[in-house]
């Protein structure tokens, strides 16, 4: 296949790039509009945050098949249905009357949405030489970071000035044109098409990981909500997604042609990456979700405030990703860049840890700027350490394994971080409570003060004290909330410090241009 040049190979850049930013700005847009959905749909918030983990569970189940899948039915083949699938899918969800309607539909969207991020890196690349591709994965990068942040931005902005209706139905003519435009533009690779009858589906290991994979991440996106192991299903799905996983890897192993190689676990140093993409996953998830919980719960911002407050911060980390790939394609190595990243997040997590209760948003500028360069410090080269000392062959099953285990990291971190501050605000607000017992004089001042307002401002004698007493009770709650994201905070941060003496285990093995462009390349095709 014949390198594009000029209009050609920016139509290329456009849809891929674009397509990218689609799929993760809908992992992320949904979340903001909970509260909306809930009420025009008649369920509640528990019900309607399955379109979050059904879309979750989708993604995580296609992200470590995108690259068998690709190789049976033609890359450009799966690249054009996967967005026709979202498209509709996204069509469908905005036309959705009924839970278990959107549910069903978000769920294919993920499955299209899925394949849509792994495999338009990979025609990127194909769309440059390999001595400009590091370049092509810096412009990659930037829509990777750029998408999670405009998701609760444009979320914000679509609830506050039109329905929610709206945040799916703007994917439509973004889908369409981006379906035209591949169909015209991007060639087939060689011998694409061709591998389909000498490839064998493996039925039996596919099943398997849907079934362990599936459920694990059920588990993890609806354990706090359906209180945990006093909870039938989750009990269920634990053991299902335990004798799945161990299933699926012995069958793996067992088998000539898996669906997916688990045989590239063996290297050391890709063993290894996967820990550090495990904790980068964890914090980067988590510290998506506690940090606009913590503006919209306990300090009032607004959904478009929050998303607002992430997103000029995060341009720094657009600007920077290009940067990395020019220095790591000259032969800079990656893992001072790891450290760096891994350090500048952690000092993002004590400084988030100590803001105070009366901070606005412009005062968080300064602490997501430093999580935003940490995040460009760490995206490229771990994508780059996954495959140092990996065959050729196995660079994209290598990197789709790690980008599963991101994607497991974020929803392990989330279940963490929603479980230790549920006890976290339990200890605090206990603590809070004993400080101010029931008839002490001080709680009896407070009281009386709230009261007295309450009558200045209503004339209403009869329940200020029933008044006063919920306000007080909020003010608790509020701070016990407050203290707990913090805490919160805080685990990250010493997660991020502990994993980093494992550095010493990574390897650097010096590359010609050639072979960094290609391994690359080829990361890129699991992405």
């Amino acid at each position: 296949m014949a390198t594009p040049k000029g209009f050609a190979r920016a139509i290329i850049v456009i849809t891929t790039i674009t397509a990218a930013i689609m799929e993760l700005v809908d992992t992320s847009i949904v979340n903001v509009a909970l509260n909306d959905m809930s009420g025009s749909l008649g369920v509640s918030i528990e019900d309607i945050s399955w379109v979050i983990t059904s879309y979750a569970i989708a993604n995580v189940i296609i992200i470590p098949l995108t690259s068998f899948l690709a190789d049976y039915f033609g890359r450009k083949n799966y690249y054009i249905v996967s967005m026709i699938i979202f498209t509709v899918a996204s069509y469908m969800c905005g036309q959705s009357h009924s839970l278990l309607e959107i549910i069903i539909w978000r769920f294919l969207q993920g499955i299209g949405g899925g394949a849509l991020l792994s495999t338009s890196q990979a025609i990127l690349f194909d769309a440059f030489e390999p001595k400009d591709r590091p370049m092509a994965s810096g412009l990659f990068g930037m829509g990777i970071v750029l998408g999670p942040t405009l998701g609760p931005t444009l979320g914000g902005y679509i609830i506050d000035h039109a329905s929610w209706p709206l945040i799916f139905m703007i994917n439509i003519p973004i889908g369409i044109i981006a379906t035209v435009l591949s169909f015209l533009f991007i060639g087939k690779k060689e011998g694409e098409g061709k591998k389909k009858d000498s490839i064998k589906i493996d039925y039996t290991g596919i099943l398997l990981l849907m079934a362990g994979i599936g459920c694990l991440q059920f588990v993890l996106e609806r354990g706090e909500s359906e209180d945990w192991f006093s909870s039938e299903i989750i009990r269920v799905c634990s053991v299902i997604a335990a004798i799945g996983l161990i299933a699926f890897i012995f069958y793996e192993l067992s088998i000539k042609q898996p669906a997916v190689n688990l045989r590239v676990m063996g290297n050391r140093n890709l063993a290894f990456t996967t820990v550090f993409t495990f904790v980068a996953g964890f914090g980067l998830y988590t510290s998506v979700f506690i940090y606009p919980v913590l503006a919209q719960r306990v300090l009032g911002f607004t959904a478009y405030e929050t998303g607002s407050s992430l997103l000029l911060p995060t341009l720094a980390a657009v600007v920077l990703m290009p940067i990395i790939g020019r220095l790591m394609s000259k032969g800079v190595s990656p893992i001072p860049f790891v450290i760096l990243g891994y350090i500048l997040f952690s000092v993002y997590s004590f400084m988030s840890a100590g803001v105070s209760p009366d901070v606005g948003k412009n005062d968080f500028f300064l602490p997501l700027l430093v999580r935003a360069t940490g995040i460009a410090f760490c995206q490229l080269p771990l994508i780059n350490q996954a495959v140092v000392g990996l065959q050729p062959k196995d660079y994209a099953t290598g990197i789709s394994l790690n980008n599963m285990i991101r994607q497991l990291g974020g929803a392990f971190g989330i279940a963490m971080a929603n479980n230790y501050v549920s006890n976290r605000y339990a200890n605090h607000r206990s603590d809070l409570v004993s400080a101010m017992p029931n008839g002490s004089p001080a709680l009896t001042e407070r009281l009386n003060t709230i009261a007295q307002g309450i009558i200045a401002r209503t004339g209403d004698a009869a329940t200020a004290a029933g008044k006063a007493l919920g306000i007080l009770n909020g003010t608790v709650e509020r701070q016990a909330y407050y203290l707990a994201y913090l805490d919160t905070f805080r685990l990250i941060g010493i997660f991020f410090l502990i994993v980093l003496p494992l550095v010493a285990f990574l390897k650097v093995k010096k590359k010609t241009k050639e072979e960094a462009a290609a391994a690359m390349k080829a990361a890129s095709e699991a992405h």
